[in-house]
């Protein structure tokens, strides 16, 4: 089907890509690590409860974590071996508790049944025993999208990528594009639509030319343009709907899933192979091999910098995901999640280290905002520790933290930093108001 351009939305920013110093790496399978540490807590809502015990043998795709209510993702073994520990280790964000593993060598694995039979409601149940989430960056199980509350027509394929430096999506939708077809097919299967949309950056004419092969999907080409991966504008540009504030995407008759989520799909049902391993971008210019590699879950980031022929410089930042909505790390002793897209080491031309300055008051973190916000009123309020009057004067919670606002801000002032601090502060009251 031939590819179609999309609209474009109001402000966002335009950001130089990087994308070249990988874009051209086919995806390596990355030997497995001798141990690996997996985070119980694998998607966004509440860390899957840990059903196994230390000395334990597992093998690769066993259930090792069960799903603790719908907003949660079964967690899974990533290489066969022993339970070797089960503790809270420090991680990007703070403390999780993790199951270790020592592997044995041996790659026996644990996988369902491949479905012979894929009704839609056998499918939802593969992707929920699967452990598959959105993979994207935000981790939302995808087995609440695939039954949405609400009827829906349409299903939008995210192929924009529009973070910088990351190009595993791109290789994937290249490399893996007939699975990624099937994978959206099951989808559709599940959610009962005909529609289907895959909405791909211009800057990867080759994987439009790749989707424009189906006669079911349509291709709709994307602007260059900072946040088109954000879900919601992906669904003005693409359709031409608008998702209002409070609402859901399925409000407006659409749900929306990445291309490497649609590709899990296809693994889950054909192969029976839950959600595990995933493809990453390692790029950046301190780092001395970019590549895309198929990574196991709870691999030790110093194994895949190691991997990738280690620093060719001191780096200014690491980065885990990409550089506008990722988060910088201290140290490599950090493991990859199911949703760690990139690992990035930021050379000092690449990384902004300037200390921030009083806000000079020139609007323009408000004039690039995606959602229509007012970033600076939730930076002076959240500053003086009023996340009440924060939350009300920025309009915080409807913030997509695409980091535009910090990306164009003079003063370099941490304004993400303070969303996320506020949004915290807010959920927080509301869930001590709410016992």
């Amino acid at each position: 089907m031939k590819a179609i351009k999309a609209k474009s939305f109001f402000a966002g920013i335009h950001v130089k890509d990087k994308k070249s110093l990988a874009c051209n790496c086919p995806c390596e399978v990355m030997p497995d690590p001798a141990e690996v540490y997996i985070s119980l807590c694998q998607s966004l809502g509440k860390p899957a409860t840990c059903i196994v015990e230390k000395g334990q043998k597992v093998k690769e795709g066993e259930l090792i974590a069960r799903a603790d209510g719908a907003i949660s993702s079964d967690v899974f073994a990533s290489i066969s071996g022993e339970v070797t520990d089960i503790k809270e280790l420090d991680c990007a964000c703070g403390k999780e508790k993790f199951v270790i593993i020592k592997g044995d060598g041996k790659g026996e694995k644990s996988y369902l049944p491949p479905l012979k039979d894929a009704t839609a409601e056998a499918i939802k149940a593969r992707i929920r025993d699967c452990g598959i989430v959105g993979l994207g960056g935000a981790g939302f199980p995808t087995a609440v999208k695939v039954a949405p509350r609400t009827p829906v027509d349409t299903l939008i394929l995210n192929g924009a990528e529009c973070e910088p430096y990351l190009t595993c999506d791109h290789r994937l939708m290249l490399e893996n594009t007939d699975e990624i077809a099937r994978g959206a097919r099951y989808i559709a299967k599940a959610l009962g639509v005909d529609k289907i949309i895959i909405g791909i950056e211009a800057n990867k004419p080759d994987a439009i030319a790749a989707f424009e092969a189906f006669d079911d999907i349509q291709p709709v080409i994307l602007r260059k343009q900072y946040p088109m991966g954000s879900e919601k504008h992906l669904i003005y540009v693409t359709t031409g709907r608008k998702v209002g504030i409070g609402k859901l995407p399925a409000d407006s008759g659409v749900v929306v899933q990445n291309v490497a989520t649609a590709y899990a799909v296809c693994q889950a049902v054909e192969l029976g192979k839950p959600l595990y391993e995933r493809v990453l971008t390692v790029s950046g210019g301190a780092v001395a091999t970019p590549k895309n590699l198929w990574v196991k879950v709870g691999t030790p980031v110093k194994n895949i910098v190691e991997y990738c022929g280690g620093e060719s410089g001191a780096p200014q930042k690491a980065v885990l995901g990409g550089p506008m909505t990722g988060v910088a790390v201290a140290t490599y002793d950090v493991y990859t999640h199911k949703t760690t897209s990139g690992i990035l080491l930021l050379a000092k031309d690449e990384a902004d280290a300037e200390e921030p300055t009083a806000c000079l008051n020139c609007g323009k973190c408000a004039d690039v905002c995606p959602m229509h916000l007012m970033p600076m009123n939730t930076a002076f309020y959240s500053a003086a520790g009023d996340f009440e009057t924060a939350a009300k004067l920025g309009n915080t919670m409807c913030c997509i933290e695409c980091g535009a606002c910090e990306y164009v801000c003079p003063a370099k002032r941490p304004l993400i930093q303070a969303i996320r601090k506020t949004k915290a502060a807010v959920r927080a009251a509301a869930k001590k108001g709410g016992k």
